[in-house]
């Protein structure tokens, strides 16, 4: 017989040599079930009487005291002096050595085992039946399949305990094929199955699963006469149910002459594992109607079905049942019922289940934590996981990955890290599914270097371990690292639709086009393509990277829901043109598809970037009329924008005193930056003022309020203003430009020289400058001005597209038009000077800014020379 590398194989050859002689890999501990336990001392009991009788115990025999001692379970002793035999040289009978293996498998003490075995291999030349089934059951049980095996042949005769023991130890092993093969080799040398070997061999064809295998044995068990036996039946019916054939399972299940309980559960849990629920709870009722009793296995299965099919009704009436039959005494039951009432939303009665629980065990407390974070109740779940703290509850993996998911959703940074330092002091951090959830919380918290920390530290990294990184870089505006670690994964894992969601974004971000078009490619090619979210996300990827004719063909080829046309809304809002995004909108409502409250956002931006005021109120006033939205703050912030750039600020403040609920921060930086444009300083210090009461972190309305002082001349108050960022260490982000070339996408930072072909690109630009003077423009060439002129042009812009536009012109041939994204403003220097660019080239040059596109062309802007910051 060969051993393999992996696991111990199993050949047909009659000549069973050594397999200790093989370089083998010893497999994992496995336990007994009940039932082979069972058959094990059914099998031996005859001998047990006769070995461990103390009237047969005689004070001259050692052998007869080493039987006393074992009968007494004192094994130490009944080893020492299984010690002096062997060191005086007396004869050790096979019965003692019997005992004691029986009581080294009892007290599952493998090293004394092990030490019984080594005398018998010195002083025993032939293994008797008795003997070598003591030793095969005592290695299966200490699931050491090695020893069992070479015990097996080493065996001159083996009986059907024998071969039950080992197809049984390799099936709890996990070696399905192996004991497949084992159960074959015993059909082919004589030996006939029985009631045991069944079930053992149909659970290992559900394990694999087999169901051509399955069926063959099914046969066995017709051919050997054991059809109306109950446990080979419902063995049967349990292999059906994990091949994933319901129809014969259930073709079992009606034949049976006599059901026990676990018939029922088997087919009813057999439905529900096959996502049949409604047919297993119509065989819950049947069960009922022929006064067979359920259990707690029953019960936990109905509940779970109905926590499925999400049938708040049905979970109502479920419960009843339980408390009428006694059942909610059980916490496992309890802990069903508090998994189903949250999955539906309904938190009374989970709530009351929990705290009418006399015990509450690790389950009862991470299934209501779990539920409060799962449906956008954070709050309850962290403080849910503080009382289980003060309880002395010692969590687990799922529970800290609850609460950590909690903290994300929250932003608390501090209890996030206090979780991740007790999981590092209790080894938690060893699941993956705690240092997934560190990374998502990091991540959130805006801490991407922790998130990094711990994604680096993950040894078996899994695609949500990948997928939550990626994702965390694109949340942090780390676009273009999130890239590289998705052609890192794509190396080893095979990405999902989420994963490729989180990539798109990215692309989106950055304007990497050939990116997100080979992820559309791979998207097509694996079938995930109509997978989710997934259509949607193409299709902003192609809106957001400007690309409104592959947008189109991908909001064609797909099924359209609302979010499809809102984002498509977007895109026309983005690109400000007004005109063709209320015209979209009407094709909308002709298409029988309900707007929702993104799509007024949308909407009624696009009608503020074409100055369409009059429009813009109305759809506004019929968003409640006719379509029954109520307005949000998100709407009101829209309106006062639209009636701001309109330059009608008095309106737009008179509509934000009549607003019938309170306006946030945004609604009064739309009246703010309206201010700004019309330079009126007045009302834009009263919205400053409004603003600071609500928000003092938030760098951008410290710029908008300098920008103010700064076009009105009142260098003082820029001064003052900006003292106030520096003592409150508010600091604006770097300006970053990306550039696709050739499929690659290439950033630019502001003031960063280091760029390899820096010179060239410094030189195409001064050339630029040259000419642009010669013509009589000025122009800005230093991006490091004044403090002053630094506030109003540079913080806003950085200058960066213009390196990225340089870059383009330099690896690309003439003609070819060039994409740019950035992460500012694009301010007027920057857009004249690409104006004058696009006109000398004559090349199409895009620049997609933090609010808008901007389409160059021979010298002119699509935004009209309305689109710059310092101008709307």
């Amino acid at each position: 017989m060969a051993v393999s590398a992996k696991i111990p194989a199993i050949h047909l050859q009659t000549n069973l040599p050594n397999p200790r002689h093989s370089k083998t890999h010893k497999p994992k501990p496995l336990n007994f079930s009940q039932n082979l336990q069972t058959r094990q001392i059914s099998l031996r009991k005859h001998h047990e009487i006769s070995v461990l009788n103390p009237s047969s115990v005689t004070a001259q025999n050692p052998n007869s005291l080493i039987l006393e001692l074992c009968l007494k379970g004192d094994l130490e002793k009944a080893l020492t002096h299984l010690d002096s035999m062997q060191e005086l040289q007396v004869s050790v009978e096979e019965e003692t050595y019997i005992a004691l293996l029986r009581l080294c498998e009892w007290k599952r003490a493998a090293s004394e085992g092990s030490r019984v075995h080594s005398y018998v291999s010195k002083t025993v030349t032939r293994l008797g039946v008795r003997l070598g089934n003591a030793l095969l059951s005592m290695f299966v049980r200490f699931g050491d399949l090695v020893e069992a095996w070479y015990v097996f042949g080493k065996m001159a005769e083996r009986d059907l305990f024998s071969w039950n023991v080992l197809v049984g130890g390799y099936a709890k092993a996990g070696y399905f094929d192996e004991a497949l093969n084992l159960y074959h080799r015993m059909l082919w040398v004589g030996i006939r199955p029985d009631v045991y070997t069944f079930p053992c061999v149909l659970r290992t064809c559900g394990g694999l699963p087999d169901l051509a295998r399955g069926r063959e044995v099914h046969l066995h068990v017709i051919r050997y006469g054991f059809e109306s036996d109950v446990d080979v039946v419902n063995a049967l019916i349990t292999m059906y149910v994990k091949c994933g054939d319901i129809f014969s399972a259930r073709l079992v299940f009606d034949r049976m002459p006599r059901r026990d309980r676990i018939s029922w559960n088997a087919m009813i849990s057999g439905y529900f594992e096959n996502d049949v629920c409604l047919e297993g709870l119509r065989l819950f009722f049947m069960m009922r109607e022929f006064f067979a009793d359920p259990d707690l296995m029953t019960m936990t299965s109905v509940i779970s079905a109905c926590e499925a099919l999400g049938d708040e009704r049905l979970g109502r009436e479920v419960h009843g049942y339980v408390i009428k039959t006694g059942f909610v005494a059980e916490v496992s039951v309890n802990n069903s019922l508090i998994q189903m009432h949250s999955s539906v939303g309904c938190w009374d009665e989970a709530e009351m289940v929990f705290s009418k629980m006399e015990f509450k065990d690790l389950v009862s407390w991470t299934a209501m934590i779990s539920g409060y974070e799962k449906n956008g109740l954070p709050e309850k779940a962290v403080e849910t996981y503080t009382i289980m703290e003060h309880e002395g509850v010692v969590p687990d993996e799922i529970t800290i990955a609850s609460v950590l998911s909690a903290c994300a959703g929250l932003g608390l940074l501090d209890k996030g890290i206090m979780l991740h330092e007790f999981a590092d002091r209790t080894g938690l951090t060893s699941y993956v599914i705690v240092a997934n959830s560190l990374i998502d919380m990091y991540s959130k918290c805006r801490c991407i270097d922790k998130a990094l920390e711990v994604f680096h530290r993950i040894p078996d990294k899994n695609v949500i371990s990948w997928t939550s990184i990626i994702l965390g870089l694109r949340l942090n505006y780390r676009s273009f690292e999130a890239l590289f670690f998705f052609q890192q994964m794509i190396l080893s894992l095979k990405p999902n639709s989420v994963t490729l969601v989180s990539v798109l974004s990215a692309c989106a971000r950055i304007g990497a086009l050939s990116c997100g078009k080979e992820i559309h490619a791979h998207a097509l090619r694996t079938g995930l393509g109509f997978d989710g979210f997934l259509p949607n996300a193409l299709l902003d990827m192609y809106v957001r990277c400007g690309r409104m004719e592959p947008a189109w063909n991908q909001f064609n080829s797909c099924e359209k829901d609302v979010a499809s046309w809102n984002i498509l809304l977007t895109g026309y809002a983005q690109q400000g043109k007004g005109g063709l995004a209320v015209e979209l909108f009407h094709k909308m409502i002709e298409s029988d598809v309900n707007p929702d409250e993104i799509t007024f956002t949308s909407l009624l931006c696009a009608c503020s970037r074409s100055g369409m005021v009059t429009d813009g109120l109305e759809y506004f006033e019929s968003m409640e009329h006719k379509f029954h939205i109520a307005p949000n703050l998100k709407h009101y912030a829209s309106v006062v924008d639209l009636l701001g750039r309109a330059g009608r600020l008095e309106d737009a403040h008179e509509f934000i005193k009549k607003m019938p609920i309170d306006p946030d921060p945004a609604i009064w930086g739309a009246l703010l930056n309206a201010c700004r444009i019309y330079q009126n300083v007045e009302l834009g210090e009263l919205a400053a003022q409004h603003i600071f009461e609500m928000d003092t972190k938030s760098v951008g309305y410290y710029i908008l309020l300098c920008n103010l002082y700064a076009d009105s001349g009142k260098w003082d108050e820029v001064a003052r203003v900006r003292t106030i960022m520096r003592e409150n260490r508010l600091t604006v982000d770097p300006g970053c430009s990306w550039v696709e070339v050739a499929g690659q996408v290439h950033a630019f930072l502001t003031g960063d020289d280091f760029h390899p072909q820096i010179k060239e690109i410094n030189a195409v630009l001064e050339g630029f400058y040259e000419k642009m003077e010669a013509t009589g423009l000025s122009i800005s060439k230093d991006s490091r001005r004044d403090e002053i002129e630094a506030s109003k042009a540079e913080i806003f812009c950085g200058h960066s597209e213009r390196q990225a536009i340089a870059f383009g012109l330099i690896n690309t041939v003439p003609g070819t038009p060039i994409w740019v994204t950035k992460n500012l403003y694009m301010c007027e220097s920057c857009h004249n000077t690409v104006k004058f660019i696009s006109k000398v080239v004559r090349r199409g040059i895009s620049v997609r800014d933090t609010e808008q596109f901007h389409h160059f062309k021979d010298g002119v802007c699509s935004c009209g020379d309305e689109g710059y910051w310092g101008k709307t």
